[in-house]
């Protein structure tokens, strides 16, 4: 009997093809709440049952329809914190509560086993979760590591009087905090400090728009600094439209009330996310600081799910795709949990690839070098018939299932983004251009990441594939973007999964997923610790 499974976070089903590729799972139920996921998921694993938003799952119902569920898999969103970052308008994701929500799922369910993969850097310190009132309890009964960690608020030259008393009092914070679409719309011209060719085109594509905002704070007469100093960055807005102000002037004149707004929406976040703070204080070297307690998040999890006698025996590491047979170097955090009752200990896969020789771009997707892509959705509702090719690698053969190439799609290259193709040999990337083909594309271009118009090396594995239409990665040899399918070939997914959705959401599935040739691993080394564990558990007791 295969062993019952439920996918948390499922995403285009990466994680849930691998396991059933093993023979050895049947998925019951699938949890996944954005609509082009779904429907990527739906095509591939017709019979599984699909279901939205895990925080309002029924786990009660699925063992009342499906019986015992033996394990869950499952990936949740967790960005933590970056306390460091004082240039975002929010503290706090949202999506941290999702390792709750999958911790809730394997406490209600009782698996046999559970199978976590997230960024890497989860296992790090660094990453942590601000502390919530909800977790005082549940971290001092699981001794749950935790230190003060201060949330900045206010850098001390933004400082103004009753500041303080303000961030504590949340119907003070509502009564001064912009909308959302105000905020973003200042923020888009403030951010163009560095390029004022690049600011004055955001001025001109948003003017409408900022005329339209700016007489709101402009005929404000309300006595306060917020008022002020609010009134003061639209005017400057309205003096460049009137050609009174020069565009290098504009970016003193409203970072203070764009400093302000970060200070009062992050104060909000506390109080909506029900954040746990210790005290609020204003220090001449770093300003405001509202003090909270953070905990590791891999500690959070750690704590509760390897208590008590019916809690589990946890491994976890970072496993690169590259060591299971994936043309690809992406690493990822993987925590396996098994229960005490059936095993004291458990194991990752061991690499299959010791040697170093691993898989390259050229193993992935030279056999559709002379393949055409396709330019939009319609062209590619009936796919491209493939010929039968000889000589293919071992990963072509492997990946190449079907006669019919669904999502070889691409988008059209502008001419600037062109001109940088043809200037980049394999390997290189935005870095290598010379001067003259960087400008007016970025705003930073020294901090432009070394992925961004990368051009694949056909013989190397390609780097961790996120979304590459973004990043504008390019074809070894051709003068064109990567195709969401050979994406999806550096990913492992074969010829026969295709992808539902737009251009952009299909290479964004792609990027998001889990090589099915790891998840495989994975799936495989599990089923053989269950098994022996569990048929020696029923000698014993027969």
């Amino acid at each position: 009997m295969p062993y019952s499974v439920v996918d948390l976070f499922a995403g285009a089903g990466g994680l849930s093809l691998g396991f059933m590729q093993t023979g050895k799972y049947d998925i019951k139920v699938a949890f996944e709440r954005e609509p082009y996921m779904q429907a990527t998921y739906h095509r591939n694993h017709p019979n599984v049952e699909l279901q939205g938003d895990v925080c309002s799952a029924d786990y009660d119902d699925i063992q009342r329809r499906y019986g015992t569920i033996d394990v869950i898999i499952g990936g949740p969103p967790c960005q933590g914190f970056s306390n460091a970052n004082r240039q975002k308008n929010h503290a706090i994701s949202q999506n941290n509560m999702l390792v709750k929500q999958y911790i809730r799922a394997i406490r209600e369910l009782h698996p046999k086993a559970f199978v976590m993969e997230n960024v890497s850097m989860l296992r790090s310190d660094v990453h942590r979760f601000y502390m919530e009132e909800a977790d005082l309890d549940i971290v001092d009964e699981y001794q749950i590591p935790n230190k003060n960690t201060p949330l900045h608020l206010l850098d001390t030259e933004f400082v103004f009087d009753d500041a303080l008393e303000l961030v504590q009092n949340l119907d003070l914070i509502q009564q001064n905090l912009w909308p959302e679409n105000h905020y973003r719309e200042l923020n888009i011209i403030y951010k163009g400090e560095k390029n004022v060719d690049k600011m004055k085109k955001s001025l001109e594509n948003h003017q409408h728009k900022l005329t339209e905002i700016a007489q709101t704070y402009i005929e404000d007469d309300t006595n306060s600094h917020i008022a002020q100093k609010s009134k003061e960055a639209f005017k400057a807005i309205m003096d460049y439209f009137d050609g009174t102000l020069e565009a290098d002037k504009i970016h003193a004149l409203i970072e203070p009330a764009i400093i302000i707004q970060r200070m009062l929406s992050k104060a909000k976040e506390i109080f909506d996310n029900h954040i746990h703070v210790d005290s609020y204080e204003c220090t001449e070297k770093d300003g405001i600081l509202a003090n909270i307690r953070s905990f590791a998040v891999f500690d959070y999890l750690k704590g509760i799910l390897t208590s008590g006698e019916d809690g589990y025996a946890i491994n976890s590491g970072v496993l690169c795709a590259a060591d299971f047979g994936a043309p690809q170097k992406r690493n990822r955090f993987v925590v396996i949990g098994i229960k005490k009752s059936i095993s004291d200990v458990v194991f990752l896969p061991p690499r299959k690839i010791k040697d170093g020789h691993y898989k390259t771009v050229h193993d992935a997707i030279f056999d559709l070098e002379d393949v055409t892509p396709v330019y939009n959705l319609a062209e590619d509702k009936e796919g491209i018939p493939l010929e039968p090719k000889d000589q293919l690698s071992s990963v072509a053969q492997q990946l190449r299932d079907s006669n019919i190439l669904k999502n070889h799609i691409i988008t059209k290259t502008t001419d600037v983004a062109m001109k940088r193709f043809k200037a980049l040999h394999q390997g290189e990337n935005f870095h290598s251009l010379n001067d003259s083909l960087k400008t007016n594309t970025y705003t930073d271009v020294k901090r432009t990441q070394n992925t961004i118009y990368l051009r694949l090396d056909y013989n190397e594995p390609s780097g961790t594939v996120l979304n590459v239409r973004k990043s504008m990665w390019i074809h070894p040899t051709l003068d064109r973007a990567i195709s969401v399918r050979e994406a999806a070939r550096l990913q492992t997914f074969p010829d026969s999964f295709v992808f539902c959705g737009s251009k952009d959401k299909q290479y964004q599935q792609v990027g998001n997923a889990v090589p099915p040739i790891m998840a495989k691993a994975i799936a495989k080394q599990l089923a053989s610790t269950l098994g022996r564990k569990l048929r020696k558990a029923e000698q014993e007791n027969g």
